[in-house]
């Protein structure tokens, strides 16, 4: 209601100021330009990168399209590395070998808001002079070694869509670490013009000077994010509750090897994103999903390989890459959301246990016949 009374509903206002500030102060970002998707946030860093036709961009196969569709706008060629033994992430051991001379950037994804070992990372990008750029769409108030998710790489990028932690329906925010893409990052947002410098006062007429596009979102949903961020310590606490309830509920589970349940690194305070399971085998995992949905819990599995799209099979020449696949065909994400209670959290780890219970009576039936 304030954004419609202020009369000025278009981007780049009040609120939009409010959000930025908010976040550079919180996380110790030099700069943050709010925009309408973390989807445009990537392409915002794909081509403050003067990504183009010929370079090479490593990103992980488990992750959402626009991970790798960002740079793939600019021309590149994306390398797509394989996931990580014991957790969705890229495997960092695996990066390096990957590298060549044409590689221009690194890309990360905090999976569940899990950090990958940016100390390798940025170590890899200082050897070899490459940028990294940190896909956090998950990972708001994650931590890594006392810094959050975000503020590591070069650029990094937040995502305020409805499934986040905190939203705005749509939405996201470019996170510039390296301040040297301050100011082309301004004109890019602003349409390829030097808008925002007008509006400061520091040049009399503004006018096109770059490439650039429409990356602004509305004032009436930088309020609405506005209110969100307000309210994030009530809303992570929340999170955090039925993250741990799931994780205290299911551990025997574990312990007995039915499943795998995240592990929590030492060196990363996570934002309690996603709470997964990884099954045995895609039949095993496929026919828990079905229980699950059939007694009323809304599971659901996430990403395919990009590697193996139909879109980017055809152009793909590296190897396989078989913990990708594992997670592809075995994981599971379990509901988890501000309005859930702890004793939903403690219906649903029942149906699971119940499913496993279930699962090994018959195989023990099976056994003695």
């Amino acid at each position: 209601m304030e954004a419609v009374q202020r009369e000025k509903i278009s981007g780049n206002g009040h609120f939009t100021q409010l959000c930025q500030n908010f976040i550079q102060e919180r996380y110790g970002i030099p700069k943050v330009l709010l925009t309408t998707s973390c989807t445009d946030a990537l392409e915002m860093a794909a081509l403050l990168l003067d990504i183009k036709s010929g370079d090479e961009v490593i990103v992980p196969s488990y992750t959402f399209v626009s991970t790798a569709n960002a740079f793939v706008l600019r021309g590149a060629t994306i390398i797509f590395a394989d996931s990580s033994e014991d957790n969705p992430n890229i495997d960092v051991d695996k990066i390096e070998a990957l590298i060549t001379k044409k590689t221009k950037a690194i890309v990360v994804v905090h999976y569940a808001g899990f950090s990958c070992d940016m100390d390798v990372i940025m170590s890899l990008a200082a050897k070899y002079n490459l940028f990294v750029v940190e896909d956090a769409a998950q990972a708001i108030e994650s931590i890594y070694k006392g810094r959050p998710l975000g503020s590591i790489g070069h650029l990094g990028c937040f995502s305020f869509h409805e499934t986040k932690n905190v939203i705005s329906g749509e939405g996201g925010a470019l996170l510039i670490n390296d301040k040297s893409f301050i100011e082309r990052a301004e004109i890019i947002w602003e349409k390829g013009t030097n808008r925002s410098a007008f509006f400061r006062g520091e040049v009399d007429k503004y006018s096109w000077i770059d490439v650039g596009s429409s990356f602004l979102p509305s004032e009436i949903t930088a309020a609405f994010l506005y209110a969100q961020l307000e309210s994030i310590e009530e809303i992570q606490n929340k999170r955090q509750m039925i993250w741990n309830a799931y994780y205290v509920g299911l551990k025997k589970l574990e312990e007995d090897g039915l499943v795998s349940i995240p592990k929590v690194p030492k060196s990363n305070q996570h934002n309690a994103h996603i709470f997964y399971l990884i099954c045995h085998s895609e039949t095993e995992r496929n026919s828990l999903l079905n229980y699950l949905n059939q007694n009323g819990v809304n599971a659901i599995f996430h990403y395919l390989s990009l590697y193996k799209s139909e879109y980017y099979s055809r152009k793909y020449k590296g190897k396989a890459l078989p913990e990708c696949d594992k997670y592809s065909s075995c994981l599971i994400r379990l509901p988890l959301y501000f309005e859930l209670s702890v004793n939903d959290t403690f219906y649903v780890t029942k149906q699971i246990i119940d499913f496993y219970r279930v699962a090994s009576s018959v195989n023990q039936e099976l056994t003695n016949h």
